[in-house]
């Protein structure tokens, strides 16, 4: 049984939803809100816990009530907390218990979400997982993120479980937030699907046509984590999760205007002249030691997404 903490969010469903259809069971903690996406829906092998992740006594409590033999690491603090001590201290209590969680329970792999941002300063492309990283500061998640990387890899050696870094891309699809504060893509389909305005005025990221990301739709996501959860043998600690190419903005706005017929979103020409220089990950690991490989390119992504969006709020 595969306990997965914010296991009610986008990724964390996903994933849930991923593990489902390998044949595991999963126990999703859930603190905002514990409705289940109609996909978990009436699923005998889906357990919700409502739990705080600071509160280390509930979480230990978990594992009183079901036989946990992995553990995703999801669950966040607040992207916006402009405190970076309030962030940092709420993020840390959460991935220690999830640690001490696993020591107790004697877990036999543990997974943890790190980001596509702790490449910032790697200058070779594509990002591999065995580049050196800088030594910066330039926001306060992808600090964190290469400090859980490392709190994980030390646990996981005293304790005796696979401790497994999850370097996630850029992820958008179903539950993800439309108005997502780091890159536009997401703002410009729910604005086309609602009928409004894709106002990409500051503080919203702005978006030209020759931008690009490693883009990675959800479901792909969420599969990639099941497969490196139920991989019988991993042959590295860290693992790059996403595409694996840049996608330009231009050819997802073509695939929004022709699912979305009247929709009509047009890019500045070009690139933004305040982006920095795009990179994209390597994804060589992940597809060698589970065979993962996307299903969701973006002809059949845009579809999807905006079937979903004509359904629901997100």
């Amino acid at each position: 049984m595969i306990l997965i903490t914010g296991g009610l969010g986008s990724i964390g469903s996903h994933t849930a939803r991923a593990l489902l259809d390998l044949g595991e069971s999963v126990v999703l903690t859930a603190h905002r809100s514990t409705r289940l996406p109609e996909y978990l829906a009436d699923q005998p092998r889906v357990v919700v816990e409502p739990l705080d992740t600071a509160d280390e006594a509930t979480f230990l409590d978990i594992g009183k009530r079901h036989e946990i033999t992995g553990i995703v690491h999801l669950a966040a603090a607040r992207h916006d907390l402009p405190d970076p001590v309030e962030y940092l201290r709420a993020d840390t209590l959460g991935l220690l218990n999830a640690l001490k969680a696993a020591t107790v329970w004697g877990v036999r792999r543990f997974a943890v979400a790190s980001t596509i941002g702790v490449y910032a300063g790697v200058d070779e492309v594509p990002w591999r997982e065995d580049a050196p990283l800088p030594v910066v500061a330039a926001h306060q998640i992808p600090v964190f993120k290469k400090t859980a990387e490392l709190f994980a890899e030390l646990t996981g050696d005293s304790a005796g479980f696979d401790a497994v870094s999850l370097r996630i891309g850029t992820i958008w699809g179903p539950l993800g937030l439309p108005d997502n504060p780091f890159f536009a893509l997401p703002r410009l389909l729910s604005a086309a699907v609602r009928g409004e305005d894709p106002d990409l005025t500051p503080p919203r990221p702005a978006a030209y046509a020759e931008d690009t990301t490693d883009l990675c739709y959800v479901k792909d996501c969420g599969r990639a984590i099941a497969l490196l959860m139920l991989a019988e043998r991993l042959n590295h600690r860290t693992y790059n999760v996403s595409g694996g190419r840049l996608v330009r903005y231009s050819e997802v706005v073509d695939a929004i205007n022709v699912a979305v017929p009247g929709a009509g979103i047009s890019l500045p020409e070009g690139r933004n002249p305040d982006r920095p220089t795009d990179g994209y990950l390597d994804t060589t690991r992940l597809r060698a030691d589970t065979g993962f490989q996307p299903e969701y390119d973006v002809e059949r992504a845009v579809p999807d997404y905006v079937e979903w969006l004509r359904r629901h709020d997100r």
